[in-house]
């Protein structure tokens, strides 16, 4: 009997915990990925994506982890988790190496010694710092950009443009040790934005251009792609509990009753629509012009066509797809999670960290797999990454 291949993707946020278990089924076309399991629960002992009490964090993991399992019907001994929060940053860095081979031709060997000469470039700003995936950007031959992976082309010099996304060593050390305490075995990591990617954006979208941001409870996080390329990911200390805190002061009510007002869920003439409308926009305004401000410095300020694409807790309100929309002079959605079957438990966006880490360990892949495909996950994402390039 052939082993069943399984695999679970843990998102530990800072508002819930999901876990979520794949597996690979095969079928007559090739190979699908298949949701057989999920579980939540309210995130404890976590701040902007930091783990502040590893105990509390562990008992909601625990909690997610034994729905998953009564919903898979099989125990979850290892995972791939999800790392996100505020300490999540990018390092730009160029290399280059000289074509080894006497007939010119560029061997995966050269594009390795790009890779090891830009990690050099880039090493000093590693300190302290745990390097989770490194990303092409660009490669070039002799000075001339190469239309794609350059291995089997020939010239006398290859550079590579790269993006290291990295978090600070202590973060994952941290959420390793709650996967730990809740008896799993944490196989590799993957920085929470790209996760949320491959189920939440279509490979048109990402080859023309857009930028997928995740409004959680205390963080904004952001990726941006361009031509099929991740280019850069960012996350910024402001989310939807900003909103709540501000609504909470300015009708001087609990932060529970702020939630419901924020949701539209508690309205009358003791709340003002204006009032609360004005508070909410305030606030996303704050929010996406901090957005604004790094795709300016990235150069594309309002060139990208698939606009931007909002998901996590805090895209349910109704008004920060306008506000969205004005405040970059994008196109602007909601977010809508992509593969997932009609009687699947998982219903929106909120799961895509969760579902999208499954879904990369299992398969390596942003799409539902059409052939089996399974690389070995230890293998840096550039391995992945390197036949998108344009």
């Amino acid at each position: 009997m052939a082993q069943r291949r399984i695999v679970a993707g843990i998102d530990i946020g800072t508002h819930q915990t999901r876990v979520v278990v794949v597996e690979e089924v095969r079928t007559p076309s090739g190979t699908t990925a298949k949701i057989i399991g999920s579980g939540s629960a309210p995130s404890a002992g976590v701040r902007h994506g930091y783990v502040v009490d590893v105990e509390d964090a562990t008992a909601s993991l625990l909690a997610a982890k034994r729905q998953a399992e009564t919903m898979a019907r099989v125990p979850i001994k290892t995972g791939f988790l999800s790392v996100g929060g505020v300490s999540l940053d990018e390092v730009r860095a160029s290399g280059s190496a000289a074509v080894s081979r006497a007939d010119q031709e560029i061997t995966d060997l050269d594009i390795e010694k790009v890779e090891e000469s830009a990690r050099l470039v880039a090493q000093p700003n590693f300190l302290n710092r745990h390097v989770l995936h490194e990303i092409p950007l660009q490669f070039r031959i002799d000075g001339v950009k190469s239309l794609g992976y350059p291995a089997g082309l020939k010239g006398h010099r290859v550079e590579g443009d790269y993006l290291f996304i990295t978090c600070l060593a202590h973060h994952v050390d941290a959420l390793t040790q709650v996967a730990e305490g809740a008896d799993i075995d944490v196989i590799d990591c993957v920085a929470s934005p790209l996760a949320g990617s491959y189920v939440t954006l279509t490979k048109d979208q990402k080859m023309k251009g857009c930028v997928l941001a995740n409004v959680g409870a205390e963080t904004l996080s952001i990726v941006v792609y361009d031509e099929n390329v991740p280019v850069s990911i960012k996350v910024f200390p402001a989310g939807g509990s900003t909103i709540t805190d501000e609504l909470a002061l300015g009708f001087r009510v609990s932060i529970e009753d702020a939630e419901r007002i924020k949701m539209g869920r508690l309205a009358g003439t003791m709340y003002p629509k204006k009032k609360v409308d004005d508070i909410i926009a305030s606030r996303f305004k704050t929010m996406f012009e901090l957005v604004d401000k790094h795709l300016k410095a990235l150069g594309r300020h309002r060139s990208l066509p698939a606009g931007i694409i909002l998901s996590g807790g805090g895209s349910g309100i109704t008004a920060a797809i306008e506000i969205a929309k004005t405040s970059l002079s994008l196109p602007s959605r909601v977010a809508e999670l992509l593969h997932v079957p009609q009687d699947s438990k998982i219903k929106d966006a909120s799961w895509a960290v969760a579902y999208g880490c499954a879904l990369w360990a299992l398969t390596g892949e942003t799409d539902v797999p059409r052939k089996p495909v399974f690389p070995s996950v230890q293998k840096s994402l550039v391995r992945f990454l390197r036949q998108f390039l344009p």
